[in-house]
Protein backbone atom coordinates (compact mmCIF):
# COMPACT_ATOMS: atom_id res chain seq x y z
CA UNK A 1 0.00 0.00 0.00
CA UNK A 2 2.69 2.04 1.19
CA UNK A 3 4.48 1.51 -2.33
CA UNK A 4 1.51 2.71 -4.50
CA UNK A 5 1.49 5.80 -2.38
CA UNK A 6 4.89 6.42 -2.96
CA UNK A 7 4.20 5.48 -6.51
CA UNK A 8 1.36 7.90 -7.11
CA UNK A 9 3.56 10.74 -5.38
CA UNK A 10 6.45 10.51 -7.52
CA UNK A 11 4.19 10.48 -10.34
CA UNK A 12 2.78 13.88 -9.23
CA UNK A 13 6.37 15.02 -8.90
CA UNK A 14 7.46 13.86 -12.26
CA UNK A 15 4.01 15.62 -14.08
CA UNK A 16 4.81 18.97 -12.61
CA UNK A 17 8.93 18.56 -13.42
CA UNK A 18 7.31 18.20 -17.10
CA UNK A 19 4.60 20.66 -17.14
CA UNK A 20 7.02 23.27 -15.27
CA UNK A 21 9.82 22.37 -17.92
CA UNK A 22 7.19 22.97 -20.70
CA UNK A 23 6.03 26.35 -19.03
CA UNK A 24 9.12 28.00 -19.03
CA UNK A 25 10.13 27.40 -22.19
CA UNK A 26 6.89 28.78 -23.64
CA UNK A 27 7.70 31.61 -21.36
CA UNK A 28 11.73 31.47 -23.24
CA UNK A 29 9.74 31.69 -26.11
CA UNK A 30 7.61 33.93 -25.32
CA UNK A 31 10.84 36.38 -24.42
CA UNK A 32 11.84 35.96 -27.50
CA UNK A 33 9.57 37.87 -29.76
CA UNK A 34 10.05 41.51 -30.77
CA UNK A 35 8.20 44.13 -29.42
CA UNK A 36 7.12 47.31 -30.91
CA UNK A 37 5.47 50.23 -29.03
CA UNK A 38 3.16 51.95 -30.48
CA UNK A 39 2.36 55.55 -29.23
CA UNK A 40 -0.90 57.17 -31.02
CA UNK A 41 -1.33 60.84 -29.92
CA UNK A 42 -5.55 61.13 -30.79
CA UNK A 43 -7.72 58.75 -32.38
CA UNK A 44 -9.42 59.93 -35.66
CA UNK A 45 -9.96 58.55 -38.62
CA UNK A 46 -6.50 59.25 -40.53
CA UNK A 47 -4.44 58.78 -37.35
CA UNK A 48 -6.33 55.30 -36.78
CA UNK A 49 -5.99 54.19 -40.29
CA UNK A 50 -2.26 54.64 -39.57
CA UNK A 51 -1.91 52.23 -37.44
CA UNK A 52 -4.23 50.03 -39.01
CA UNK A 53 -1.79 50.47 -42.08
CA UNK A 54 1.39 49.55 -39.40
CA UNK A 55 0.08 46.69 -38.11
CA UNK A 56 -0.22 45.42 -41.68
CA UNK A 57 2.88 46.72 -42.81
CA UNK A 58 4.48 44.22 -40.28
CA UNK A 59 2.44 41.88 -41.22
CA UNK A 60 3.52 41.60 -44.70
CA UNK A 61 7.21 41.73 -43.44
CA UNK A 62 6.47 38.39 -41.59
CA UNK A 63 5.89 40.02 -38.11
CA UNK A 64 2.08 39.26 -36.85
CA UNK A 65 0.85 40.70 -33.67
CA UNK A 66 0.09 37.44 -31.32
CA UNK A 67 2.55 35.22 -33.27
CA UNK A 68 6.18 36.11 -33.62
CA UNK A 69 5.39 39.83 -32.11
CA UNK A 70 3.81 41.79 -29.29
CA UNK A 71 2.80 44.78 -30.51
CA UNK A 72 2.34 47.46 -27.22
CA UNK A 73 -0.34 50.15 -28.46
CA UNK A 74 -0.79 53.51 -26.26
CA UNK A 75 -3.01 56.63 -27.04
CA UNK A 76 -2.76 59.73 -25.81
CA UNK A 77 -5.89 61.05 -26.91
CA UNK A 78 -4.45 64.39 -27.31
CA UNK A 79 -3.61 64.77 -23.69
CA UNK A 80 0.20 65.92 -24.01
CA UNK A 81 0.71 65.57 -20.52
CA UNK A 82 0.39 61.44 -20.67
CA UNK A 83 2.82 61.57 -23.52
CA UNK A 84 5.65 61.60 -21.54
CA UNK A 85 4.73 58.71 -19.28
CA UNK A 86 2.96 56.31 -21.89
CA UNK A 87 6.88 56.74 -23.94
CA UNK A 88 8.37 54.99 -20.50
CA UNK A 89 5.67 52.58 -20.01
CA UNK A 90 6.42 51.12 -24.06
CA UNK A 91 9.92 51.86 -23.01
CA UNK A 92 9.33 49.58 -19.60
CA UNK A 93 7.62 47.14 -21.74
CA UNK A 94 11.45 46.25 -23.46
CA UNK A 95 10.41 47.73 -26.75
CA UNK A 96 12.61 46.72 -30.00
CA UNK A 97 11.49 49.75 -32.04
CA UNK A 98 8.90 52.16 -31.07
CA UNK A 99 6.66 54.13 -33.60
CA UNK A 100 5.53 57.32 -32.57
CA UNK A 101 2.36 58.43 -34.32
CA UNK A 102 1.88 62.04 -35.07
CA UNK A 103 4.41 64.78 -34.45
CA UNK A 104 3.15 65.40 -30.47
CA UNK A 105 3.80 61.42 -29.86
CA UNK A 106 7.06 61.55 -31.48
CA UNK A 107 8.25 63.98 -30.01
CA UNK A 108 7.53 62.23 -26.77
CA UNK A 109 8.99 58.87 -27.76
CA UNK A 110 12.62 60.92 -29.00
CA UNK A 111 12.77 63.07 -25.42
CA UNK A 112 12.94 59.23 -23.36
CA UNK A 113 14.83 57.25 -25.29
CA UNK A 114 18.22 57.78 -27.44
CA UNK A 115 18.47 54.54 -27.95
CA UNK A 116 15.97 52.10 -28.82
CA UNK A 117 15.06 52.78 -32.88
CA UNK A 118 12.26 55.35 -33.40
CA UNK A 119 9.68 55.13 -36.49
CA UNK A 120 8.40 58.05 -36.96
CA UNK A 121 4.42 57.76 -38.74
CA UNK A 122 2.42 60.91 -40.04
CA UNK A 123 5.62 63.42 -39.26
CA UNK A 124 5.29 66.45 -41.78
CA UNK A 125 8.97 67.78 -41.12
CA UNK A 126 10.92 66.13 -39.33
CA UNK A 127 13.58 68.66 -39.30
CA UNK A 128 11.70 71.15 -37.72
CA UNK A 129 10.09 69.54 -35.08
CA UNK A 130 13.83 68.78 -33.93
CA UNK A 131 13.55 64.67 -34.45
CA UNK A 132 16.23 64.28 -37.52
CA UNK A 133 19.43 66.27 -38.30
CA UNK A 134 18.26 66.08 -41.74
CA UNK A 135 15.42 63.85 -44.28
CA UNK A 136 18.15 62.00 -45.93
CA UNK A 137 20.88 61.21 -43.17
CA UNK A 138 18.46 61.61 -39.98
CA UNK A 139 21.78 60.78 -37.88
CA UNK A 140 20.13 59.41 -34.77
CA UNK A 141 17.89 56.56 -33.54
CA UNK A 142 15.13 58.01 -35.70
CA UNK A 143 13.51 57.50 -39.33
CA UNK A 144 10.15 57.30 -40.69
CA UNK A 145 7.61 58.34 -42.89
CA UNK A 146 6.62 61.79 -43.73
CA UNK A 147 2.88 62.72 -44.21
CA UNK A 148 3.96 65.67 -46.16
CA UNK A 149 0.97 67.05 -48.50
CA UNK A 150 1.12 68.39 -51.90
CA UNK A 151 -0.21 71.55 -50.78
CA UNK A 152 0.39 72.94 -54.58
CA UNK A 153 -1.38 70.26 -55.88
CA UNK A 154 -4.14 71.13 -53.76
CA UNK A 155 -4.73 74.64 -54.43
CA UNK A 156 -4.56 73.68 -58.01
CA UNK A 157 -6.94 71.42 -57.38
CA UNK A 158 -9.42 73.86 -55.17
CA UNK A 159 -9.33 76.77 -58.24
CA UNK A 160 -10.38 73.36 -60.76
CA UNK A 161 -13.28 73.17 -58.36
CA UNK A 162 -14.07 76.96 -57.05
CA UNK A 163 -12.63 79.07 -60.33
CA UNK A 164 -14.43 82.41 -58.88
CA UNK A 165 -12.54 82.31 -55.48
CA UNK A 166 -10.55 85.27 -54.42
CA UNK A 167 -9.69 84.50 -50.52
CA UNK A 168 -8.70 81.37 -48.45
CA UNK A 169 -9.09 80.82 -44.43
CA UNK A 170 -6.52 78.33 -43.30
CA UNK A 171 -7.39 76.95 -40.14
CA UNK A 172 -5.30 75.48 -37.98
CA UNK A 173 -4.37 74.61 -34.22
CA UNK A 174 -1.32 76.40 -32.52
CA UNK A 175 -0.58 73.81 -30.24
CA UNK A 176 1.32 71.67 -33.82
CA UNK A 177 4.28 72.45 -34.84
CA UNK A 178 3.98 70.82 -37.79
CA UNK A 179 0.66 72.82 -38.46
CA UNK A 180 2.57 76.24 -38.51
CA UNK A 181 4.92 75.10 -40.75
CA UNK A 182 1.97 73.78 -43.29
CA UNK A 183 -0.37 76.57 -42.68
CA UNK A 184 2.83 78.99 -44.09
CA UNK A 185 3.72 76.70 -47.16
CA UNK A 186 -0.54 77.23 -47.77
CA UNK A 187 -0.22 80.74 -47.62
CA UNK A 188 2.29 81.09 -50.15
CA UNK A 189 0.81 78.61 -52.23
CA UNK A 190 -2.60 80.75 -52.32
CA UNK A 191 -0.69 83.97 -52.76
CA UNK A 192 1.35 82.02 -55.90
CA UNK A 193 -2.35 81.93 -57.43
CA UNK A 194 -3.42 85.49 -56.60
CA UNK A 195 -5.36 84.35 -54.04
CA UNK A 196 -5.65 86.10 -50.35
CA UNK A 197 -4.86 83.93 -47.64
CA UNK A 198 -5.31 85.02 -43.55
CA UNK A 199 -4.68 82.06 -41.16
CA UNK A 200 -7.07 81.39 -38.22
CA UNK A 201 -5.55 79.94 -35.28
CA UNK A 202 -7.33 77.79 -32.57
CA UNK A 203 -5.45 77.15 -29.33
CA UNK A 204 -7.76 74.42 -28.78
CA UNK A 205 -10.85 72.67 -29.81
CA UNK A 206 -13.35 74.78 -27.61
CA UNK A 207 -12.60 77.59 -29.84
CA UNK A 208 -13.21 75.53 -33.14
CA UNK A 209 -16.77 75.72 -34.03
CA UNK A 210 -16.58 79.90 -33.30
CA UNK A 211 -13.87 80.74 -35.72
CA UNK A 212 -15.59 78.80 -38.39
CA UNK A 213 -18.25 81.07 -38.02
CA UNK A 214 -16.37 83.95 -38.44
CA UNK A 215 -14.37 82.42 -41.76
CA UNK A 216 -17.22 81.63 -42.99
CA UNK A 217 -18.54 85.27 -43.30
CA UNK A 218 -14.68 86.22 -44.37
CA UNK A 219 -13.62 83.71 -47.34
CA UNK A 220 -14.76 81.82 -49.80
CA UNK A 221 -13.29 78.48 -48.70
CA UNK A 222 -11.22 76.97 -46.16
CA UNK A 223 -7.98 75.05 -46.21
CA UNK A 224 -7.04 72.76 -43.40
CA UNK A 225 -3.34 71.19 -42.95
CA UNK A 226 -2.70 67.99 -41.33
CA UNK A 227 -3.32 69.40 -38.06
CA UNK A 228 -4.56 66.58 -35.16
CA UNK A 229 -6.99 68.89 -33.07
CA UNK A 230 -9.01 70.02 -36.26
CA UNK A 231 -8.69 66.25 -37.87
CA UNK A 232 -10.67 65.51 -34.32
CA UNK A 233 -12.70 68.11 -34.19
CA UNK A 234 -13.73 67.66 -38.19
CA UNK A 235 -17.62 67.28 -37.94
CA UNK A 236 -18.07 70.47 -36.17
CA UNK A 237 -16.01 72.41 -38.92
CA UNK A 238 -18.20 70.39 -41.46
CA UNK A 239 -21.69 71.43 -39.73
CA UNK A 240 -20.52 74.94 -39.26
CA UNK A 241 -19.06 75.51 -42.67
CA UNK A 242 -22.82 73.72 -44.48
CA UNK A 243 -24.67 76.58 -42.63
CA UNK A 244 -22.95 79.14 -44.69
CA UNK A 245 -21.89 77.14 -47.52
CA UNK A 246 -18.49 77.20 -47.54
CA UNK A 247 -16.34 74.69 -49.03
CA UNK A 248 -13.12 72.80 -47.33
CA UNK A 249 -10.40 71.91 -48.55
CA UNK A 250 -8.69 69.70 -46.09
CA UNK A 251 -5.18 67.53 -46.60
CA UNK A 252 -5.48 64.20 -45.71
CA UNK A 253 -8.29 61.72 -47.17
CA UNK A 254 -10.36 60.64 -44.29
CA UNK A 255 -10.88 64.46 -44.24
CA UNK A 256 -12.49 64.84 -47.59
CA UNK A 257 -14.44 61.46 -46.22
CA UNK A 258 -16.14 63.16 -43.27
CA UNK A 259 -17.50 66.15 -45.39
CA UNK A 260 -14.21 68.02 -46.78
CA UNK A 261 -15.01 69.25 -50.31
CA UNK A 262 -12.00 67.69 -52.22
CA UNK A 263 -8.15 67.11 -51.82
CA UNK A 264 -4.93 65.58 -53.39
CA UNK A 265 -3.79 63.86 -50.39
CA UNK A 266 -1.47 60.73 -49.07
CA UNK A 267 -3.61 57.16 -48.23
CA UNK A 268 -3.17 57.17 -44.74
CA UNK A 269 -3.23 53.07 -44.73
CA UNK A 270 -0.35 53.02 -47.09
CA UNK A 271 1.69 55.85 -45.15
CA UNK A 272 0.94 53.46 -41.97
CA UNK A 273 1.64 50.44 -44.31
CA UNK A 274 5.50 51.87 -44.84
CA UNK A 275 5.92 52.80 -41.69
CA UNK A 276 5.19 48.97 -40.35
CA UNK A 277 7.59 48.07 -43.21
CA UNK A 278 10.31 50.69 -41.96
CA UNK A 279 9.64 49.05 -38.27
CA UNK A 280 9.90 45.66 -39.13
CA UNK A 281 13.21 46.38 -41.65
CA UNK A 282 14.97 47.49 -38.36
CA UNK A 283 13.50 44.36 -36.34
CA UNK A 284 15.54 42.47 -39.07
CA UNK A 285 18.52 43.82 -39.34
CA UNK A 286 18.36 45.18 -42.44
CA UNK A 287 18.41 48.70 -41.74
CA UNK A 288 19.86 51.44 -39.47
CA UNK A 289 17.50 54.36 -38.16
CA UNK A 290 20.90 56.47 -38.61
CA UNK A 291 21.84 56.11 -41.81
CA UNK A 292 18.07 55.19 -43.20
CA UNK A 293 15.94 58.84 -45.17
CA UNK A 294 12.96 59.49 -44.34
CA UNK A 295 10.41 57.94 -46.50
CA UNK A 296 8.30 61.09 -48.46
CA UNK A 297 5.20 60.27 -50.89
CA UNK A 298 5.58 61.74 -54.40
CA UNK A 299 2.40 61.69 -55.68
CA UNK A 300 -0.83 61.95 -53.98
CA UNK A 301 -5.02 60.95 -55.17
CA UNK A 302 -7.18 62.92 -56.05
CA UNK A 303 -10.11 62.50 -53.60
CA UNK A 304 -13.25 64.09 -53.78
CA UNK A 305 -16.51 64.32 -52.07
CA UNK A 306 -19.62 63.76 -54.53
CA UNK A 307 -22.25 64.27 -51.90
CA UNK A 308 -20.54 67.10 -50.67
CA UNK A 309 -20.27 68.83 -53.87
CA UNK A 310 -23.91 68.45 -54.27
CA UNK A 311 -24.79 70.37 -50.97
CA UNK A 312 -22.76 73.17 -52.32
CA UNK A 313 -24.35 73.42 -56.15
CA UNK A 314 -21.16 72.66 -57.40
CA UNK A 315 -20.77 70.86 -60.40
CA UNK A 316 -17.37 68.85 -61.01
CA UNK A 317 -15.57 69.39 -64.31
CA UNK A 318 -15.55 65.73 -66.20
CA UNK A 319 -11.64 65.82 -66.59
CA UNK A 320 -11.27 65.97 -62.71
CA UNK A 321 -14.10 63.35 -62.09
CA UNK A 322 -11.90 61.26 -64.69
CA UNK A 323 -9.17 61.20 -62.47
CA UNK A 324 -10.26 61.00 -59.20
CA UNK A 325 -11.30 58.95 -56.30
CA UNK A 326 -15.14 59.40 -55.78
CA UNK A 327 -16.25 59.24 -52.20
CA UNK A 328 -19.22 60.18 -50.49
CA UNK A 329 -21.41 58.95 -53.38
CA UNK A 330 -25.11 58.48 -53.08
Amino acid sequence: MKSKKLLAVISVLVLFLIVSFFTEKNEEKKEDVPTVGVLQFVSHPALDEIYRGIKDGLKESGYEDGKNLKIAFQNGQADQSKLATMSQQLIDKKSDVLIGIATPAAQALANSTSDIPIVLGAITDPVSAGLVETNEKPGRNITGVSDKSPVDAQFDLALELLPDAKSVGILYSSAEENSKYQAAEAEKAAKALGLTAKSYVVPSSNEIAQTVQVMSGEVDFIYIPTDNTIANAMQTVVNEANKSKTPIIPSVDTMVEEGGLATVGINQYELGVQTGKMAADILAGKSDPATTPIYTFETGDVIINEAQAKKLGLTIPENVVEDAKLVGTE
